[in-house]
């Protein structure tokens, strides 16, 4: 059936309105969240901070209980959907979404017609599709909304939302959106926000190992770690980031109708960038280190720059 659901939405137009996305302007949107792990606990409340009706939903009877005094609580996703306008599902992997959604006693048994669902679980994007056509099947719409701040954010109503979706499901479900969320940003068709979420986790995870081997040489020579964060953290706040060079809208090497000006200050920035590079390979070889991260920056610098095809 999963399948059947995958190649069906996959005929699905990005601009096709689904079934759902009928929360109506001046109504109250009712909230409910199913799964109350670190994001998921956070987002209620922030909803319940934002004055938005909450129905919170897990097995762990703890957890539900630090939240009767201010929410409507269950164990059942079914009776959650029941109560709900806008579903935010917040579980760990694939098979709890399609458990909490489509098995027995799952979401989609209770689900009122015109409710929104909204995973913030990083899934697979043929999963999201699948569960967004078994959403219109019962009447429902579905998007998928990366997200990053961490529990923290979610707690203060400060993450940073990647949305997919259609803009009518987005939109009615802006209430929840905005409570858990200071940023919102429509990433694309259904499936956009989970794909940035993945490159940016990717951006994350790669400046980590970065970080790790900067560490490496810096801690092998004797200077201290704590010292070297500082500097990197004020640095940053200068320079800028890991995304200081997504100045384009592609990653595509620059050609002979671009900027001429523009590839050689970029040219010179990559030559700049090789050579420190090289020489921290050198001070790493020196000091007995292997840092395959920054053997890969250096082969690769040229590529990042977007100058890997200039000649000259």
């Amino acid at each position: 059936m999963l399948e059947r659901r995958a190649a069906a939405a996959a005929k699905m137009g990005d601009d096709e309105e689904p079934r759902g996305a009928t929360v109506s302007q001046g109504e109250t949107t009712r909230a409910g969240v199913i799964g109350l792990g670190d994001i998921g606990a956070g987002v209620a409340a922030s909803c319940i901070a934002a004055g938005v009706p909450t129905t919170v939903c897990d097995l762990r009877h703890d957890i539900l209980d630090s939240f009767a005094d201010r929410a409507t609580t269950t164990t059942s996703a079914a009776e959650l959907a029941r109560q709900s306008d806008v579903i935010v599902v917040a579980v760990v992997n694939d098979a709890q979404v399609e458990a909490v959604l489509a098995g027995e006693g799952g979401a989609f048994e209770g689900i009122q017609p015109g409710t929104v669902v909204v995973v913030v679980s990083t899934i697979s994007p043929p999963t999201i599709v699948a569960m967004a056509q078994a959403a219109s099947e019962v009447g429902a719409s579905l998007i998928d909304c990366g997200v990053s701040g961490g529990p923290a954010a979610a707690k203060s109503g400060e993450l940073i939302a990647m949305v997919g979706g259609d803009t009518a499901s987005i939109e009615a479900a802006r209430d929840v959106l905005d409570a858990m969320s200071s940023l919102v940003v429509t990433m694309g068709g259904l499936g956009t926000g989970l794909i940035a979420k993945l490159a940016r986790n990717v951006v994350q995870y790669g400046g980590w190992l970065a970080a790790y081997e900067g560490a490496q040489i810096a801690e092998a020579a004797g200077v201290e770690l704590s010292k070297l964060a500082t500097v990197i953290r004020a640095s940053d706040a200068k320079i800028g980031g890991a995304a200081t060079l997504l100045l384009r809208p592609t990653v595509a090497q620059f050609g002979p109708d671009d900027d001429a000006g523009f590839i050689a200050a970029m040219a010179a920035g990559a030559a700049l960038a090789k050579k420190d590079l090289l020489a921290a390979l050198a001070t790493a070889q020196h000091l007995g280190l292997d840092l395959p991260g920054v053997e890969v920056a250096s082969s690769s610098i040229e590529h990042v720059f977007g100058v890997a095809e200039v000649e000259g």
